[in-house]
């Protein structure tokens, strides 16, 4: 298992509402075989463990 600590990107779109954003590392996403052809994901939010599972859709 690897764990990496990442920051939340803020960003206010024109119309006044917030964008937030995550950047993933292009070291895990290879390993999850996830590209440019293959990057359909399942996000899973676990609401007890406030924990977020992401997963190659298949």
């Amino acid at each position: 298992m690897e764990e990496r600590i990442l920051n939340i990107s803020f960003n206010k779109a024109g119309s006044g509402s917030i964008t937030k954003r995550i950047t993933l590392p292009s070291s895990i996403l290879k390993k999850m075989g996830i590209d440019e052809n293959n990057k359909q994901i399942i996000l899973i939010y676990d609401e007890n463990k406030k924990e977020i599972i992401i997963r190659k859709k298949n």
